[in-house]
């Protein structure tokens, strides 16, 4: 038997009216999306993006610490 549209739970409503997810939902969403994504977490991370990284640090580190910007 085929589900129709009536007979599938609806989100609920927030006051904004935007759709939101119910607690099991939410949980189900996270246990997919955590396993969808740990095997890149646990990828090492490029060198050169590292190194990006870290100069994206610095600069920043600079503009802080520069009241002229």
């Amino acid at each position: 038997m085929i589900a129709s549209d009536s007979d599938m739970p609806r989100p609920h409503e927030p006051s904004d009216g935007g759709p939101t997810l119910d607690a099991a939902s939410r949980e189900r969403l996270g246990r997919y999306l955590q396993a969808l994504y740990e095997p890149v977490l646990d990828e090492g991370l490029d060198p050169r993006l590292a190194e990006l990284m870290q100069q994206l640090d610095r600069d920043r580190a600079g503009r802080e610490g520069d009241p002229d910007r």
